[in-house]
Order: C-alpha cells, then structure tokens, then sequence
C-alpha cells in the first residue's frame, strides 16, 4: 500500500480503493491532497489494472468535510502594489481545484463507488455525490455547509444537486444547511443504499468485485452516456449513443459477452 501525505491507494483484483486518511481532521483535504486525488483519479482511466474504484474516508466519523480552511496554499509572488486578492483569483481557485476534483470522478472512465463511513459535508458531500454508486452507513450525515459559513456552494454543487434530486429540494438543502441522515439522502434519491456501518466494508467491497469483473469499457461507455443526458437533445444524445456502441462492438469483452450468451455460459470479461 502506498501512503502519499494523507491519502492511502491499494489495488486488490482490479479494484482501486482510495481513502482519505485525515481523521483528526475529519478527513478535510489540503490543496495537495485534493490535487493528488485528481491525479488518481485522471490516471486510473488508462490504467488497465484499475477495472472499479472504492472511495472512502478513515475512522468511522467523516467520509470528508470538504476544503481544509486552515490550510491554503501559498499565495504567488506579486509585483509591488498589488492586492492581497486580484480580480479572478478566486474562481481561478475552485476551477482550478474542487470543480477539477469533483469532474476528475465524473469523467474517470472507472466506475466509481463511494463508501460513506460518517459525515459528507460542502465540498465533501460534492465529491460523494460526484461518485458513480453512493453506499453509506445508517450513522452518516450529509451537509450542504456553505450557507453556514456565508458562502455559495461550489465543486459542482448546484449542478450535482439538481440533477439528483430536483430544483425545490436541492433549494431547500442549499438554503437550510441542514444535516441528512443516510436514510433522508436515500429517500430523497441523493444516495443509493444505506446499510449498518458495520457492513459498509463489505457490502462495498462485493459491490466492486462485482463492477471489476464486469466490461469495463461498456460501463465506461455507459457511464459517459449517462452523465451527458441531461445536458444535451435527444439528436445527440442519440447519435452519442449509437458511436458509444460503435466503440463497444470492436473490444474483447463485447465479443466474450456474446459468446458466453451463445454458448450459455457465464462470461470471462477482461477489461478491455
């Protein structure tokens, strides 16, 4: 297992499991941290090793709090004269960084679950919703923090939140700041499943095998799709998708599939 900073990555048949390892900090990310998971997440696409990721939090009381305040990143040298904060710093900032985070695990070619161990707040509850498949455990807490602290939400907030659960609800989130249960974010359509936090673990890790065993490049092809339609007409979205099966038709799992169905047995996906 390699230990960057605070952040854990093991492979284990195909399966990448990243945890956020900063529990004393209720696993809030520096600026290093959260770049070197866009790294992992950006590399894991092209790694054909990596067939599903797991994404976690250490402890048992946070998944993620979001951005570690108390730790910014130095600031750059300025010519004599200029301000502290220069017009467009700040959304250079969050481009740059948690809308670069939370995309990296949209755009990941891997399907990605998200193992929520305790409470996803601000950015952290972003990064757990960015994930393909969200299981967590009955003691965690979501928290839409920003309103809280005088701020709007960022790292794709607003974007990820009405997809998921609508306008007036995610309003109502945004504006209240309030704390979810697991089982108001799965009632609500937030999460997928919620099980006891002593079952997390495995309850995650037979859900991965079961995707890294799977065609990966279907999913990846699937996934893509899914993300995009809600963004585009249905002329695009379905010449999308009639090029999506174009590029599935020519891998080795496509070919296996439809061997294993003619044969009647199960199939052997390789990943690619």
């Amino acid at each position: 297992m390699d230990e960057q900073a605070h952040l854990l990555r093991d492979i284990h048949d195909g399966v990448l499991t990243i945890t956020i390892n900063r529990p004393d900090q209720r696993n809030a990310l520096t600026s290093e941290m959260r770049d070197q998971l866009t790294l992992w997440f950006q590399d894991a696409s092209s790694d054909l090793f990596v067939r599903c990721i797991i994404l976690t939090g250490a402890g048992d009381r946070a998944f993620c709090t979001g951005a570690d305040l108390r730790s910014g990143a130095p600031a750059p040298a300025r010519p004599d004269g200029a301000p502290e904060r220069a017009s467009g710093d700040v959304a250079r900032v969050i481009q740059e960084g948690w809308q670069r985070l939370v995309t990296s695990v949209l755009d990941c070619e891997k399907p990605v679950i998200g193992a929520i161990n305790g409470t996803a707040a601000g950015g952290g509850m972003h990064l757990a919703l960015a994930c393909d498949l969200v299981v967590a455990a009955d003691t965690a807490t979501f928290i839409e923090v920003f309103i809280r602290r005088g701020i709007a939400p960022d790292a794709a907030g607003a974007w990820l939140l009405t997809r998921l659960i609508g306008i007036q609800r995610a309003k109502e989130l945004f504006f209240l700041g309030d704390d979810v249960s697991a089982e108001q974010a799965a009632a609500m359509g937030l999460i997928n499943r919620v099980v006891p936090a002593l079952d997390l673990s495995e309850t995650v890790t037979a859900l991965a095998t079961r995707l890294a065993s799977g065609p990966t490049r279907a999913l990846a092809i699937t996934k893509a799709l899914t993300n995009r339609a809600l963004d585009v007409d249905r002329a695009t979205s379905l010449l999308e998708e009639a090029w999506g099966q174009e590029q599935v038709t020519t891998s080795h799992d496509m070919k296996e599939g439809v061997a294993a169905f003619v044969e009647r047995r199960e199939p052997n996906f390789k990943g690619f």
